[in-house]
Parts: structure tokens; sequence; C-alpha cells
């Protein structure tokens, strides 16, 4: 098939012209892709983290340190996503990339700029990525997420407390869950 710009097109599901490097606090959702469950199960309203699991925990508690003005909050990991609460703080967009070096020497020909930015994007990126490398080397599953995520820019106290609850109850309400439900019909149809 041919290229057609008018219909082979990537729309932005972000908000036109937010800086999402700014300080603030995102929701962020990051789903596997067909929502297959691969992170551990529910058992009695608690989530039991499989070794993939425990790596995505990891690697979510590291962001961090990648991104020194970034701090997880409130976060969950369930069999086929992950929740989060990331808040940046004031200064986010001064952090260089390149530790240890002065922003001239960054800037030098022999350590070009990265461009690597410090959006939501290039943080999610990040940690999709240190995934994707551990279930390649220790898998046979080539691609764990589905593409792109969801975020949402947290505008107040009384938004961010119901979306910290909503994050600690999931999985309390996964039985509910209606994406888990046509899962777990979807694997019964499959065995039978």
């Amino acid at each position: 098939m041919t290229y057609n710009p008018y219909i082979h097109h990537r729309r932005s599901i972000r908000l036109k012209g937010y800086d999402y490097s700014q300080p603030g606090a995102y929701f962020i959702t990051v789903c596997t892709h067909n929502r297959e469950h691969l992170f551990g199960h529910v058992d009695k309203g608690k989530m039991v983290l499989n070794n993939a699991g425990d790596v995505i925990k990891k690697s979510l508690l590291e962001i961090p340190e990648h991104f020194p003005n970034v701090t997880i909050d409130e976060y969950v990991i369930m069999p086929n996503h992950v929740h989060c609460i990331m808040i940046i703080s004031v200064g986010a967009n001064n952090h260089s990339p390149l530790r240890g070096y002065s922003p001239q020497q960054v800037n030098s020909p022999k350590h070009p700029k990265s461009g690597t930015s410090k959006t939501i994007g290039s943080i999610v990126r990040g940690f999709k990525i240190g995934a994707v490398k551990w279930f390649r080397e220790n898998t046979d599953i080539q691609k764990p997420w589905q593409r792109n995520y969801y975020e949402h820019i947290i505008r107040n106290e009384n938004e961010l407390n119901d979306i910290r609850k909503y994050i600690v109850n999931n999985p309390i309400s996964w039985d509910a869950d209606g994406n888990n439900i046509l899962i777990a019909l979807k694997c019964n149809s499959r065995d039978e």
C-alpha cells in the first residue's frame, strides 16, 4: 500500500501545546501488548509479582536515578499494565543527561548535544526500553508493551488524592475490571 498522509498518520493523544517537561504531577498508564498478563497475578485482591513484575517494579523505582527531578509517587504493577504518578519538580529542564560533564563539555564536538529531552515521553520511553531489553534477553517475548502510553495531567490536590486511591485499589477491583474479564474469556475460549 502506498503511503497516504491523510490516512497513515499517528494522531497525538497529548495535550496540544503543553510542555510535558514542566513541573507537575502526571498519572501514567503503560499497558502490555495485547493486554497479556506478563507481570504476575492478582490473588484475593493483592498483586503477586512474578520475575518480570519484579523487574518492572525495580525499573520504575530507578527512574529518579536517571531523572533526578522526577519522583514516583503512588504506583501499582498489575498483570497487564502499570499505573503510576510521576512528579516532575522545579529544575527538571536544567538537568544534564550526561552526569559529570559541564555544559561546555556536553556541547563540545567531543560530546555533542545528546538531544535527550526530559519530558514525560522520554521518561516513559526509557522505562519501556529497559523492560524490552530484559524480556528479549530472558524470555521469548519480543514485544511486551503496547505502542504509546496514557497520561493525564493532574491539576489539583483533590484529583491527586483520587488517583492515589484508584491506584491503591486497583488490585482489589481487578475481578470487576472489564479488560481483565475480556482477557480471561479470550484465554478460556482458546483452551476449549
